[in-house]
């Protein structure tokens, strides 16, 4: 079996725009095409273009997909109407995160699931195991789709100038069958940017003409191509969780802040799905001994924090670790995810710094978002 990376259909595409490619979860992805800092900030004012072909489709159909679904997630699925998505999580029986996914309803019987590019396999895996006994089936489909993601406050009018769908009907968290550039898509308000924006599910074979409907279409309006280095960094200052960073198997939702995702209250299998008991007994402990709390630090000076590196108190004492870390362009200072101490996590707590190669480097404690768009 070849241990080769994974191409996207857009692979020459990428390469004849001049990428810098990286291995990613088994793919080989663009990084970066020029400025990592030129491509954030396109997001963030204008428009940006993104190849996210590595995440993982999974279909799931069936009388009692819904059903499947309520019991193999700790989210409330059966409730997500036709045409809209919802993000949540599937979690071991022990409560640990396996992945955090968004699930698109489709039809009455049909959602897609779409899982990190690193944990497809689990999740696909998972979800077949977890199909005994309900009449729906679980299918690979991480072959029938490429992604295409136009991110940025002009995205929705580059958008419109290529298709007949009903975009400002659109809701966040939503998704519609339509034709983009004559291509047919998937139109989902979906991202991971902090901006508004859109995600376009389509054939591999589309992939290429569709990319680029969207430059022409988008190149008035400041449009180019971005790579994983500014996804990073956009949904970093977006304050959003990144798996194998903020979220792991070793943290249950309510120790990742994010135990809204977990409903106790579905309407079938409320109190038979998979880590119930043990997410239950989290929800508990989190009430009377809350864990470490997610929050963002931000730098005082130059030296940027990485993921692992310890928290400390002023006297010393490690209080927390970095999940991540960058530089923030927006910002324009380094910032950081971390997991902190209950009793150092209030903005504005003093004495928190980083240790940065045996220095502690000051940091300030603020609220997670670091960065939200002007609605």
């Amino acid at each position: 079996m070849s241990n080769a990376p994974r191409l996207t259909a857009l692979d020459a595409l990428h390469r004849s725009l001049g990428a810098t490619m990286t291995d990613f979860a088994g793919w080989d992805m663009p990084l970066r095409y020029a400025s990592e800092r030129d491509e954030h900030n396109a997001v963030r004012t204008k428009a940006g273009l993104f190849d996210l072909s590595h995440m993982g489709e999974i279909t799931v159909t069936g009388p009692q997909a819904a059903d499947l679904l309520n019991y193999a997630l700790v989210g409330n699925i059966g409730s997500v109407g036709t045409g809209r998505a919802r993000y949540t999580m599937i979690c071991q029986e022990d409560g640990g995160i396996v992945d955090d996914l968004i699930v698109y309803r489709l039809a009455d019987t049909e959602y897609m699931v779409v899982a990190n590019a690193g944990n497809a396999q689990v999740v696909l895996d998972a979800l077949t195991a977890r199909a005994e006994g309900f009449d729906a089936a679980v299918r690979d489909d991480r072959d029938a789709y490429a992604l295409i993601a136009v991110q940025g406050p002009e995205s929705p009018g580059i958008l419109k100038s290529v298709t007949d769908a009903d975009l400002d009907g659109l809701k966040y968290y939503a998704g519609l069958p339509g034709t983009v550039a004559g291509v047919q898509a998937l139109i989902a308000r979906t991202g991971y940017t902090g901006e508004d924006g859109f995600e376009l599910f389509v054939a591999p074979a589309d992939a290429e003409k569709l990319w680029q409907a969207l430059t022409e279409a988008g190149s008035s309006a400041g449009l180019i191509p971005c790579g994983l280095s500014c996804r990073d960094t956009l949904r970093l200052e977006a304050g959003m969780p990144l798996y194998g960073h903020e979220l792991t198997t070793a943290l249950t939702p309510f120790d990742a802040g994010l135990g809204r995702v977990v409903k106790f209250e579905k309407t079938s299998h409320g109190d038979d799905f998979v880590g119930h008991d043990a997410l239950t007994a989290a929800a508990a402990k989190a009430e009377t001994a809350p864990p470490r709390k997610l929050v963002g630090l931000v730098a005082d000076g130059r030296r940027v924090p990485r993921a692992g590196y310890p928290v400390v108190a002023a006297d010393g004492t490690v209080i927390g670790e970095v999940t991540s870390g960058a530089p923030s362009p927006t910002l324009g200072k380094p910032i950081a995810m971390a997991y902190v101490d209950a009793a150092h996590a209030a903005p504005g707590t003093a004495g928190v710094g980083v240790d940065i190669r045996g220095k502690a480097e000051p940091y300030e404690v603020v609220a997670l978002p670091f960065y939200k768009r002007q609605k």
